[in-house]
């Protein structure tokens, strides 16, 4: 009787485990018999190349199927919208976005899609905080002294970035807004160059990506005042947030992440945004997104699509504030 007993226990715990394992499977019969294409609105080498083709080696084994990155820079990532838009919207044309996803509404005249109604979200994968520095040697050395001396003198102040429009550019023109302050604004063509300019004392500060400006803060070039996100950066664990210092809600982060069309089969979207979140669980994949200066990020569908209303709205108020526009 006892084995009898045993041996039912043991049955129901393999039907229990395989009913397990199967619901783990992701049914990959929901996707059409052809590539997975991940487009990328950057060159190859670009950190969204980077990410896009950390995530497309570990889905290809997952889902059974190749799953590509295709590069399609051009006109501030209408082409790569475009070219996924025009495509079958069978779940096997996926979107690679960053923050600028949220910005281009705002900042570009005649789009030719309406971001919102046109893409839903379907992962959110990593982000950074970008990082408040100055020069070693300037008189401000915390947040508050920093927004002092700007408020004492408005416009004396100046700050650099890789453009009118670029992330870089909004986290200034967002500390300005918050902080109440006018510092005047100095477009690079790069981010690099503005942070040079700061190692050179000829600006006052810049918000790079946490990543860029760990370099020189390690070697004691520049100091970091504050990171603009909600929470600290593992990168940066002693550097205070901008909340922290004082200026309540602040949050800012260059953010990336995968987007299809609106008219994908529902079923399609969560598996493969399911696939997206395991895919981020991969202590792997943490890593090697740290090493980038990047920490994963899990949201479900509808969470993910209020996000990205809710930073569309947001940026909207920030570019129209700052005035900048792109033709």
């Amino acid at each position: 009787m006892m084995l009898q007993r045993t041996r039912a226990v043991a049955v129901a715990l393999l039907c229990a485990l395989g009913a397990t394992i199967a619901a783990a499977q992701p049914d990959t019969k929901l996707l059409p018999a052809k590539p997975v294409r991940i487009i990328v609105p950057f060159s190859a080498g670009a950190l969204t190349d980077i990410i896009a083709r950390i995530y497309a080696e570990k889905l290809t084994p997952r889902l059974g199927q190749p799953v590509l990155v295709e590069n399609r820079p051009g006109a501030g990532g209408v082409v790569a919208s475009q070219m996924v838009l025009k495509a079958p919207a069978d779940g096997s044309s996926i979107l690679f976005v960053s923050s600028a996803h949220a910005v281009n509404p705002a900042l570009q005249n005649n789009l030719p899609y309406d971001t919102l109604h046109d893409f839903s979200g379907l992962a959110l994968l990593a982000s950074s905080p970008s990082v408040i520095v100055v020069n070693a040697n300037h008189p401000a050395k915390t947040l508050p002294q920093f927004i002092a001396m700007a408020k004492r003198k408005p416009e004396s102040m100046s700050y650099g970035s890789a453009g009118v429009g670029a992330a870089t550019h909004l986290a200034g023109e967002y500390f300005n807004q918050e902080a109440g302050i006018k510092m005047l604004h100095v477009p690079y063509k790069g981010v690099q160059e503005a942070v040079a300019e700061v190692v050179g004392g000829r600006l006052d500060a810049a918000f790079p990506p946490v990543a860029l400006a760990l370099p020189f803060t390690r070697s004691g070039q520049l100091r970091a005042l504050a990171v603009t996100s909600s929470e600290r950066s593992p990168m940066l664990p002693d550097v205070p947030t901008v909340q922290e210092l004082g200026i309540a809600r602040f949050d800012y982060s260059i953010w990336y992440a995968l987007v299809m069309s609106s008219k994908a089969p529902k079923p399609v979207m969560e598996m493969l945004a399911g696939e997206m979140r395991a895919v981020s669980d991969l202590p792997d994949v943490r890593e090697k997104l740290l090493s980038q200066g990047l920490v994963t990020q899990q949201l479900t569908l509808a969470d993910f699509d209020r996000f990205i209303k809710a930073d569309i709205k947001k940026m909207d108020r920030i570019v129209k504030s700052s005035g900048a526009k792109v033709e």
